[in-house]
C-alpha cells in the first residue's frame, strides 16, 4: 500500500503544478502529509479543472459566436458539433478513468483519489484543446 500512496502523492503534486502558477492563495495541496490531505488536494484539483473546462467551453462558444455570428446556419452547425463532441468526450473520459482507477475499489479513499486525479488531468487536457479551437 505504501507504493500506491507515493504514486498518488506524486500524481497529486503533478496535478497541482498546472494550477499553481495562476493561484497563489493557499490550497489544500500545500504540504500534503497524509491520505486525507491527498484526497482533499485531488478533490480540489478536480473542481478547479472542471471549472476551468466549463469556462473554456463557454469562451469557445462565444468565440464561435463572434466568428460565425453573421451566418446563422454555420453557427448552428458548429455549436451542434461542439455540443456533440463534448458529450462524446465526457463518455470517453469516464471510460478512460474507469481504466485508470483500476484496481482500486469504488468507495475507498484510494479510488476517490485516483478518480479525482484522472478527472482533473482529463479536464485540463480537454481545456487546452478547446482553447486552441478557432484561435489564429
Amino acid at each position: 500500500d505504501g507504493a500506491m500512496k507515493s504514486i498518488f502523492l506524486a500524481l497529486a503534486l503533478i496535478a497541482t503544478g498546472v494550477h499553481a502558477a495562476e493561484d497563489t492563495d493557499n490550497t489544500p495541496c500545500d504540504g500534503i502529509e497524509n491520505d486525507k490531505q491527498t484526497l482533499e488536494c485531488a478533490t480540489y484539483n478536480k473542481t478547479t479543472a472542471e471549472q476551468l473546462l466549463k469556462d473554456n467551453y463557454q469562451s469557445l462558444l462565444e468565440r464561435m459566436g463572434s466568428t460565425y455570428g453573421s451566418n446563422k446556419t454555420q453557427l448552428a452547425d458548429i455549436t451542434a458539433r461542439l455540443k456533440d463532441a463534448q458529450q462524446k468526450w465526457e463518455k470517453l473520459r469516464d471510460a478512460d478513468c474507469a481504466v485508470d482507477t483500476f484496481p482500486a475499489k469504488p468507495g475507498t479513499k484510494d479510488y476517490a483519489i485516483a478518480q479525482n486525479d484522472c478527472l482533473a488531468r482529463m479536464s485540463d487536457e480537454r481545456s487546452e484543446f478547446l482553447e486552441s479551437i478557432g484561435q489564429e
